[in-house]
Parts: structure tokens; C-alpha cells; sequence
């Protein structure tokens, strides 16, 4: 089995010494994507966690579609979020992105992410 890393031209780029996206086989790992706007730079901090969430899903949509697969071939996501109070708010914009079908999902609550932001969301999809 061949490993493979990905950076996505138009799409958000990693803030450290990773890879936006890996892929083993079929399989493809995506690394947390955070309210970054790819074309500014621009962090979503002080937004609510819909606004972040949202765009973290358009990342992860940008980067599934630039490595050649797509959010209906996402088989888990793995959820960051700093206040599980705001669970709520976060399920309403992600069941906008997982109509049917939806991934197996974990969400978990952390002291801290990267850029201060609210939210983090991973994922493993096929190629």
C-alpha cells in the first residue's frame, strides 16, 4: 500500500509541519480543518461556533473534492469543540453537510484548539 500527501491549490493550507490530507489505499485521512477563509487567511475566532463550523466543513468539502473524493464518500469525522454547551448549534450546521447517510462521528470537547478557534473537524474518506 502506497502513502500519498496532498496539498489543495485553492484550498486551505497546513499551519505546521503537516499535510493537508493522506491517503493510504482508498483510503483518505484529512487533518483538522479550523475556521481558516483559504483565500484571506483570515480565522474565524469570535464568530459563533455555526459560523466556524461552517467553514470548517467548506475546507474539508474544498480538500475532499481536491484530493478526488468528495463529503458522500466520508466514512468518520472526528469533532473538536471547546464548549460541549454549544453541541447543539454545531449539529444544526453539520446536518446541513450530512443529509443522508451521515458518517460515523465523534465529537469531542478540548481546552484549546489551534488559532483559539472553537472548532476542529477531521476526517477519513474514500478515494
Amino acid at each position: 500500500m502506497e502513502k500519498k500527501v496532498y496539498q489543495v491549490e485553492n484550498g486551505p493550507k497546513a499551519v505546521g509541519p503537516y499535510s493537508v490530507a493522506a491517503s493510504a489505499g482508498e483510503l483518505l485521512f484529512v487533518s483538522g480543518q479550523i475556521p481558516m477563509v483559504p483565500s484571506t487567511g483570515e480565522i474565524k475566532t469570535g464568530e459563533s461556533v455555526a459560523v466556524q463550523a461552517k467553514q470548517c466543513l467548506e475546507n474539508l468539502k474544498t480538500v475532499l473534492i481536491g484530493c478526488g473524493s468528495s463529503l458522500e464518500k466520508v466514512i468518520k469525522c472526528t469533532v473538536f469543540i471547546t464548549d460541549m454547551g454549544k453541541f447543539g448549534e454545531l449539529n444544526e450546521v453539520y446536518a446541513q453537510y450530512f443529509q443522508s447517510e451521515p458518517p460515523a462521528r465523534a465529537v469531542v470537547q478540548v481546552s484549546a484548539l489551534p488559532m483559539n478557534v472553537d472548532v476542529e473537524i477531521e476526517a477519513v474518506a474514500l478515494r
